[in-house]
């Protein structure tokens, strides 16, 4: 399993930013980071100071998202749809893709699903439970 740091995180979406804004040549991962950049033009400027980017601190107080933990979960939630992981993952977002119009609006809903997931997870001390993040996608998808 790949388990960068989050200074790697943050250096790789930088990078990737730069080079999409260079148009240098990008690697599949980089060209996948790169739409949901795209998708996100409120974080350019973050993205653009690699420097500052890597000693941010993003808090619930200040109310800021955190650009990379967003950007993070987009290319997870990408992931689980192109191999279908959780089984069953697909079919829940494209249902939920076509309820919002939006592939996009989609992988928000179910970023919530997936930080639920997370945080019942690391509450806990147990495994992330696949199965309830999928009820959850599935339920915002016929609900």
């Amino acid at each position: 399993m790949f388990a960068p740091s989050q200074i790697e995180v943050r250096r790789f979406f930088c990078a990737t930013y730069r080079k999409l804004r260079d148009g240098s040549p990008l690697i599949p991962m980089e060209a996948l980071a790169a739409r949901w950049i795209e998708e996100h033009p409120e974080y350019h400027a973050e993205l653009a100071d690699e420097e500052a980017a890597v000693n941010a601190v993003y808090t619930v107080e200040e109310g800021r998202t955190n650009p990379f933990l967003h950007l993070s979960m987009h290319l997870t939630i990408s992931e689980q749809h192109s191999i279908d992981q959780p089984t069953g993952i697909r079919q829940a977002l494209d249902l939920l893709a076509a309820k919002r119009n939006s592939a996009h609006e989609a992988q928000h809903a179910a970023m919530d699903c997936l930080g639920e997931m997370i945080w019942a997870s690391q509450r806990s001390g147990l495994p992330p439970d696949g199965h309830a993040y999928l009820d959850c996608v599935r339920r915002k998808a016929t609900s």
